[in-house]
């Protein structure tokens, strides 16, 4: 199998060869899996003070009040890192209120700008606190295995999951588990949860289907609903028409840092290298090209596509490709699926860097 498209009129190419993700396999220790759970990038800079409330919605000016507060009750011996050292030696006492928040509300409300604020305001040192999303967490459990990550993030002060998925309930089961282990040690946790982007108010909310899933945690979340313009309840977005082969190409090779790849060779290459080492094998690339770009094939696929979707939407990656235009990836059945908000998630994003990828085409 090609790792990469054969560059057409290769000797009127100017530029590097350029990168080729399909060549990549990279080996993620432990402790990097562990020390990027952060906010992504495109929320670094996200404070409580750079959330606009909507004045017309109260609840959001709440959510601003009750997440500082939230945020102001995490110090104390964990934040200098001393619950690290204590925790084998002695449990915590127990804090007074619920140790977990649930931040709930439809699409477009801002729930991860929050959610990455409440990570940059708890007063505990970025080794003490970890962000990530529910597929980025059942990762690292495949990585590590469940009882290495319950002693990895056990010494942690506050454990944020972004996107809290119900679709799968095995993986919902397992992460349960996690968390109770992980609030008996005394990590504090917040959550989000995503819906899809289908019919007008489906599934706006989402509170009781979380609190149910969790069962034996529900008591201890707060869920904190946050009401709001629903702008992303449009259906799919249309994307880009793609560009041709020699286009993409030439783009590639004109683009320091861009990598090159033959789109179904890469679906092949995902099936042989952990999710949890996607966003490795995106280091030091600044465009992702693609060419030949067909439906994906089956869900085992497109499960493993999503996840490369997000890490290069974390990364704000952009990328330029051709054949056929991202919102005809996924079959209708797999759209009208159990796993469908991951897919309609995927599009969403791998269409908005296809339009930031637009610039990279020579005119």
């Amino acid at each position: 199998m090609s790792s990469s498209t054969t560059a057409p009129g290769a000797d009127s190419l100017s530029g590097a060869a350029p990168l080729s993700l399909c060549a990549r396999r990279p080996h993620v220790p432990a402790d990097r899996l562990v020390a990027e759970m952060v906010p992504p990038p495109r929320f670094d800079s996200v404070r409580f003070a750079t959330y606009v409330p909507d004045p017309t919605q109260p609840s959001q000016s709440e959510a601003v009040t009750v997440l500082s507060s939230f945020a102001a009750g995490l110090g104390g011996a964990y934040a200098s890192g001393e619950g690290r050292r204590r925790w084998f030696a002695k449990k915590p006492a127990a804090p007074a209120g619920p140790r977990g928040v649930y931040l709930d509300g439809g699409y477009g409300v801002g729930k991860t700008h929050l959610l990455a604020s409440l990570w940059h305001a708890a007063p505990a040192e970025p080794a003490l606190k970890a962000f990530g999303t529910f597929v980025e967490l059942t990762n690292l459990v495949g990585a590590l295995g469940f009882q290495q990550t319950v002693k990895t993030l056990s010494g942690h002060r506050l454990l944020c999951i972004d996107e809290f998925e119900l679709d799968d309930p095995g993986d919902t089961v397992l992460v349960s588990s996690l968390l109770s282990r992980l609030v008996e040690a005394g990590v504090a946790l917040a959550a989000t949860s995503n819906t899809l982007p289908g019919k007008l108010g489906e599934g706006r909310f989402a509170a009781a289907d979380f609190l149910r899933e969790i069962q034996g945690l529900s008591a201890h979340f707060r869920p904190l609903r946050i009401d709001g313009q629903d702008y992303r309840h449009r259906g799919l977005p249309e994307a880009p028409p793609p560009f041709d082969d020699e286009q993409v190409t030439r783009a590639a090779y004109a683009t320091a840092g861009a990598s090159l790849d033959d789109f179904p060779a890469l679906l092949g290459h995902l099936a042989e290298v952990h999710p949890s080492r996607y966003g490795a094998m995106t280091d030091g690339v600044s465009a992702v090209c693609l060419t030949g770009v067909v439906p994906v094939p089956d869900q085992s696929t497109a499960l493993r596509l999503v996840v490369l979707a997000d890490r290069l939407y974390d990364r704000e990656i952009p990328v330029l490709a051709s054949g056929i235009p991202f919102d005809r990836l996924f079959s209708e059945e797999m759209l009208n699926g159990g796993y469908r908000k991951k897919y309609f998630r995927a599009i969403s994003r791998l269409t908005a860097l296809a339009r930031d990828a637009k610039g990279l085409v020579a005119q």
